[in-house]
């Protein structure tokens, strides 16, 4: 029973560490991503689309995404919400076929910024790590009277030491991602 609950930890903490990484990868660096974009809601007929699900993005240079929607009447609602996206400073720009965005160079203060952002991403993170390691301690502590106080705390110290790797594991993600962005 306690490796059930260890075991269930283990799953969750390693799903959010893949959501804070995953979150990493939306805040810019010096280079054009398309994983930048992932997260943009466009309004197609009045619903909010992943734009992922309405056009392909490819790099085209360093600072420069190549746009292309499935369906060009939805061209003028793409890079409207391309343009309102915060923290993101791009300029599309639409030829009536595709949409270029052309992200400009960053500033030194601009960087400290997106670091700043990307740390409060890595907080939330361990936050929900946290979360899931005090869950897991509630169930171990509902196993007292089955196993014993023993096997409960021995499960307990293999769960602090599996917390453990996984803060680490953000901690290491953030600290290239910080590189990433402070790299000129």
């Amino acid at each position: 029973m306690i490796t059930d609950v260890l075991a269930d930890a283990t799953e969750r903490m390693t799903k959010a560490v893949e959501v804070t990484k995953d979150d990493f990868s939306s805040v810019r660096t010096g280079r054009a991503n398309p994983a930048m974009f992932q997260k943009i809601l466009v309004s197609y007929y009045g619903t909010p689309t992943p734009l992922e699900q309405l056009a392909s993005l490819q790099n085209q240079e360093a600072r420069t995404l190549l746009v292309t929607p499935y369906d060009k009447s939805a061209l003028r609602d793409i890079e409207q919400a391309i343009r309102d996206v915060p923290n993101l400073g791009a300029q599309p720009n639409n030829d009536g076929t595709v949409i270029r965005v052309t992200l400009p160079d960053l500033t030194e203060e601009r960087r400290k910024e997106y670091v700043k952002i990307v740390r409060t991403k890595a907080e939330d993170g361990k936050v929900s790590i946290r979360n899931i390691r005090r869950k897991a301690k509630d169930d171990l502590d509902a196993l007292k009277s089955e196993v014993g106080d023993d096997e409960v705390t021995r499960g307990e110290k293999e769960l602090e030491q599996v917390t453990k790797r996984y803060v680490d594991a953000i901690d290491d993600a953030l600290k290239r991602k910080e590189a990433e962005l402070l790299e000129v």
